[in-house]
């Protein structure tokens, strides 16, 4: 037994080492200069149509992803749902409407648009005042009953609630939930204006000025939360900074929808008298206006240029709903619905753990081939354009505009990023010069993981010139 084991081990050893020498020198040195070993990296690299790969190293190693899985969650969309996918947000009348005076309640009911921001709101209730509706003497009614998930904690993933990107999902999200906040600097004071306005509540500025700055990091130091009807800001700014924003997510989602909509039907002219509460479309409501989204195809890009997180985490509760009739989204369904989409594509995932298909989690795992494998079946989809069209150009736009600028690789590869605490992921398509077509990931979990850049681009640089 022990020489089976020792002989075991030599054969694991020397597999290693085979391994490590599939590398080029220029990645081996980047991740030994960041104290990154192999067994904490994963990768496959392959031609498009080959089914052999160039270099796979810990590619079965179930890993933390972090963003990349938006490649699974954006591709599974566009399986399920379709490219011309819309989502809807409803307004009903629960009342009777008379020369522009509603003798009852207004009802938005919202499906989960993941990108309804302020000017489709204005124009949407705009239409409203045209269609009619000028005065509201009952309520505003919210419902929010589409989404059927736990509560969301924005304080969970990483204790920094007000980052726009902990944003939970809501059936009736709007404007990501978030506040755009302009700092101005106005010689000794500093003016904070926000965007979108919100009716009622107030702008508690308790900010000092600060220095000497640090105008990289120049919002560490501020502290901001919500007190009632107020947004405090405390600590201090940079006024030598300049002019600076940040969006920041500081309310729930019905204290923010109630003020932006008062704000707005106060500016068009019009009044509601009663309150704004959450309930179920009752029996009773006729349906006034429905708002469409735009299309899903144009939505994924959004969520993989830029890595929107509540954007994908929108489109993943959305794939569990598409039954006739449609049910309400739930976490588990949807994690079904991907489930059951893999096998009827002969994809045996046995590792795979979805959590919000966002990839902003401590538990979602994939391993490097069957991300790879992701990619190389939607480069053999139906829909292969519009999914390679959402993912960031080197050197260009999105996620990677600023990694190998200027390099004979920039413009030559659509890559997808993933950055967590102790995670570094890439994946995509790269163009080598000869014009082969490449797959490639790259994912890294280890405390050194920031540092991972440099070998992830040198394997981007060798591979291009292949």
């Amino acid at each position: 037994m022990k020489q089976l084991l020792a002989s075991l081990g030599l054969c694991l050893g020397l597999l290693a080492q085979a391994n490590a020498a599939q590398l080029p020198a220029s990645v081996r040195n980047a991740l030994k200069e960041a104290h990154i070993p192999q067994s904490s990296i994963a990768i496959d690299v392959r031609e498009l149509d080959a089914s052999n790969p160039l270099i796979s190293i810990n590619a079965q190693k179930p890993m933390n992803p972090a963003s990349t899985m938006k490649l699974l969650t954006t591709y599974a969309g566009l399986e399920l749902l379709g490219p011309s996918y819309t989502w809807k947000t409803e307004a009903y009348l629960d009342g009777k409407l008379e020369k522009g005076e509603l003798k009852g309640n207004l009802i938005l009911k919202g499906y989960g648009d993941p990108k309804f921001n302020i000017e489709q709101f204005w124009l949407w209730l705009s239409e409203l005042r045209a269609r009619g509706l000028k005065d509201i003497q009952g309520d505003l009614v919210l419902d929010r009953s589409f989404f059927n998930i736990p509560p969301h904690n924005p304080a969970e993933f990483d204790n920094d609630p007000i980052r726009a990107y902990n944003v939970g999902p809501d059936a009736l999200l709007l404007n990501f939930n978030t506040l755009r906040l302009r700092y101005l600097p106005e010689g000794n004071k500093l003016r904070i204006i926000s965007e979108p306005p919100l009716e009622g509540v107030q702008l508690d500025n308790q900010l000092t000025p600060q220095g000497p700055p640090d105008c990289e990091n120049w919002d560490d130091s501020i502290r901001i939360q919500a007190r009632g009807d107020s947004v405090v800001f405390q600590g201090g700014y940079p006024s030598e900074c300049g002019e600076r924003e940040q969006n920041v997510n500081v309310m729930p989602h019905t204290r923010y929808v109630a003020a932006v909509f008062n704000a707005i039907w106060q500016e068009l002219g019009g009044t509601l008298k009663g309150n704004t509460r959450e309930a179920p479309l009752p029996a009773t409501a006729t349906l006034f206006s429905t708002h469409y989204s735009a299309p899903l195809a144009e939505t994924i890009r959004d969520i993989n240029k830029f890595s929107n997180n509540v954007m994908a985490r929108q489109l993943f509760l959305t794939l569990g709903t598409q039954q006739a009739p449609p049910v309400p989204a739930t976490i588990s369904g949807s994690i079904d619905a991907v489930h059951a989409w893999l096998k009827q594509k002969k994809l045996n995932f046995p590792e795979l753990v979805l959590e919000n298909g966002a990839g902003l989690s401590r538990k979602e795992r994939i391993s490097a081939l069957h991300l790879e494998q992701i990619l190389r079946s939607a480069a053999d989809s139906p829909y292969n354009a519009e999914y390679i069209a959402s993912l960031p150009i080197l050197g260009v736009d999105g996620s990677v505009r600023k990694r190998l600028k200027g390099t004979a690789a920039a413009a030559h590869a659509h890559l997808k990023t993933g950055t967590l605490e102790d995670v570094k992921s890439i994946a995509g398509y790269v163009r080598s010069r000869s014009g082969r077509e490449w797959t490639i990931v790259f994912l890294i979990n280890h405390p050194n993981a920031r540092l991972g850049a440099k070998a992830q681009d040198s394997l981007i640089e060798w591979l291009q010139k292949k």
